[in-house]
């Protein structure tokens, strides 16, 4: 470095340059997360089309050489000559920063594009891009390489090239049906920019694929993937719209029907508008926001909130989901007032999470040039859609809890009766978790008896270790290190409580005794911030049984203490199923190898035969934890300096979900079909019987 500093430093980016020199300012990162996020900017303005009424399918192709093609048949991009550049409306597009139709020129009444970027990020990011474009009776086409338009020699990115020098061509290349329009874009990412693993990924494209789908009723969103031998190809497309989307997101079976609740409203706001001089003048224009919103309660209490802006997702929300929550609350607690007596509350006051536990809810809204919070675009920020959305949803849900049909007012009682015993167990819950919860681990008298605990007060470094059986627990205590591991034995196979209720679960010694020792809560009031453990181990037998108790008490944690799963504080030990005495000759004593699996039993026994040593005969099994010594216990599950730990993860909490009410939930028939299809796959080595 040098201590000089003047304007000669510095550096002015022009064009696109700045895109390629900072990539993740625009895309957010140049792995598969924002090799997937081009793509969606070059669908997205498909789907803008389509928002506006102009085309009804789009299809995405993942080609065989890495290349990604999106074809559409909506008004095609302008091909004219674009009067302040002097460029085609194409070249405009894919060449220059912050330019499009979608600042307020009138083309677009709605759409998820704002900034005019995406087209050109995408090609200053693309070693080589094609746009064709039917437009006029006519199909024009122009090619760019890293973003400068010219022409290649060949089909493929790196073709011979040949940049325009004097003046760029819009190149008519054949002729269009009459009245057809449409664009076709395929590009190749720069491998110069993108990381050497990323990748389209086919699950992400396809679930992006199907929200938006939903979110646009009548257009059809078809994705072809020619990566593989054979093709496969995949349709969405949802005439229910957003009804529909709600139904497929509910996690649990319905105490309502899917209510639909749509209005809108106008505002006033001054926002700078470009006049034909190319000033930009402050002006008063009136806004129209549309609400769509479609929701449901089940009889579960997990919430699923999904908010949109024009179909871009908001997951952070922002003034219109302030809006839909603040009017929810108060049309619930005017309810819930005028049906005290019968609902016998009392004094007590509903809270937001009484009333969202179980509801299932798409919030759409649509309005010209939204504000966001950030490039991101994940909160929204135009406050007056807080009011126009509150109105409606304060309109539309106070009719429906005053209607005099029949089915409407069962479902009201209903959900009524559910928002109601939500609040109920969250006082009660409350009440339990103040007087369960012990402020010293040593003096507490709420603690169970079988307890085991250790000395250290260091949450960090201690350990709980949930062992399967008072057999094992006696093997335990001599094995442990007392100083930071701490044991609770538990009896057999404990609830499952998949199948049971909050109370059953509660009134279980097994599970309350978790939940006591761990101290920090159970459901929507657990507190990670007050287990007393750093670790979670869940030691149990290596055979089916200690599998099945495995799977039971994760199930417990899924359910009731998930955010200790998600911080990754949950492991299961992963003791040995072989103990092996090799035989040394002479006076040397022999040595002990521990296999953790059959295949792994058997590749030592070919080492050792190979080399000529022996062993002694038979081989020890280990059938259970309590088989065990001490010392090998302490060795092999046990002691950090030898044990294996597998540390349980939830990398998606939807589908995980989904698993454990299949494996462990009341219907049978599913996890019967899923038994009989997946039998072939089952090694029948690994059933201990």
């Amino acid at each position: 470095m040098t201590a000089e500093y003047s304007a000669h430093h510095l550096q002015v980016l022009e064009g696109l340059e700045a895109v390629r020199k900072r990539p993740g300012m625009y895309i957010g990162s140049t792995d598969s997360r924002g090799l997937m996020h081009c793509l969606w900017e070059i669908i997205d303005n498909s789907v803008d089309e389509a928002l506006g009424g102009h085309g009804s399918r789009i299809d995405v192709v993942l080609h065989r050489d890495g290349s990604v093609e999106v074809r559409d048949r909506a008004r095609g991009i302008p091909v004219d000559v674009e009067p302040r550049t002097g460029l085609s409306g194409v070249e405009v597009v894919f060449t220059k920063l912050h330019a499009g139709g979608k600042f307020g020129s009138g083309s677009y009444a709605s759409s998820g594009g704002l900034h005019g970027v995406g087209a050109s990020v995408v090609n200053a990011l693309s070693e080589r891009l094609d746009v064709e474009v039917d437009r006029g009776g006519k199909t024009w086409a122009m090619s760019f390489h890293r973003g400068e338009p010219g022409v290649f020699a060949g089909d493929a990115p790196d073709a011979p090239f040949t940049p325009f020098e004097r003046s760029s061509e819009l190149r008519v290349v054949g002729r269009a049906p009459k009245g057809t329009t449409g664009t076709r874009i395929r590009y190749w990412a720069d491998r110069q920019i993108f990381t050497k693993g990323a990748v389209f990924a086919l699950d992400e494209l396809e679930q992006r694929a199907r929200q938006t789908a939903f979110l646009v009723p009548g257009l059809e969103i078809v994705i072809r993937d020619e990566r593989a031998d054979e093709p496969v190809e995949t349709s969405y497309r949802f005439d229910g719209g957003i009804s529909e989307f709600t139904d497929f997101l509910a996690p649990d079976p319905a105490v309502t029907d899917t209510w639909r609740l749509t209005g809108a409203g106008s505002f006033v706001e001054t926002v700078p508008v470009l006049q034909p001089t190319g000033a930009m003048v402050p002006t008063e224009v009136e806004r129209e926001c549309q609400v769509d919103i479609a929701l449901r309660w089940g009889t579960g209490y997990e919430t699923v909130q999904r908010s949109f802006v024009n179909i871009i997702a908001t997951p952070k929300g922002g003034t219109h989901q302030q809006g839909f929550e603040q009017a929810l609350m108060k049309v619930m607690r005017t309810q819930v007032d005028q049906n005290s007596r019968r609902l016998k509350v009392g004094n007590d006051k509903l809270e937001k999470d009484d009333i969202l536990a179980g509801m299932t809810a798409v919030l759409t809204v649509r309005l010209p040039e939204p504000q966001f919070e950030g490039q991101t675009k994940e909160v929204l920020g135009t406050p007056a859609v807080r009011q126009i959305v509150s109105s409606v949803v304060t309109k539309e849900l106070t009719a429906r809890f005053t209607s005099t049909k029949r089915d409407d007012k069962a479902q009201a009682g209903l959900l009524l009766d559910k928002v109601v015993s939500e609040m109920k167990a969250r006082i009660s819950a409350r009440a339990h978790k103040e007087t369960q919860r012990r402020k010293n681990a040593l003096e507490s008298s709420t603690l169970p008896a079988k307890l085991v605990d250790c000395r250290s007060s260091d949450v960090a470094d201690s350990e709980l270790f949930i062992v399967e059986g008072d057999s094992a627990l006696g093997t335990a205590k001599l094995a442990r290190n007392s100083e930071f591991q701490a044991l609770l034995p538990i009896r057999g196979k404990i609830l499952n409580v998949q199948k049971a209720s909050i109370s059953d679960m509660l009134s279980n010694a097994e599970c309350a005794s978790i939940i006591q020792v761990i101290g920090a809560g159970s459901g929507r009031s657990f507190d990670l911030s007050a287990a007393r453990y750093g670790k979670i181990i869940l030691m149990s037998d290596a055979d089916v049984d200690g599998a099945h108790i495995r799977t039971l008490l994760l199930t417990l944690f899924f359910r009731y203490m998930r955010p200790l799963i998600e911080d990754g504080r949950v492991f299961a030990a992963v003791p040995p199923l072989h103990r092996v005495i090799v035989q040394h000759p002479g006076s040397k004593p022999n040595e002990t190898i521990y296999t953790y699996s059959e295949k792994e039993l058997h590749a030592l026994l070919a080492r050792l035969s190979k080399s000529g040593r022996r062993w002694h005969e038979p081989i020890q099994r280990y059938k259970g934890l309590g088989e065990m010594d001490a010392e090998q216990l302490a060795s092999t599950t046990m002691d950090r300096a030898g044990r294996t730990l597998r540390r349980v993860r939830v990398s998606d909490a939807e589908a995980d979900s989904t698993v454990f009410e299949l494996l462990m939930g009341n219907e049978v028939a599913p996890r019967r079909e899923f038994i009989v299809d997946s039998s072939a796959r089952m090694d029948r080595e690994r059933i201990d019987a």
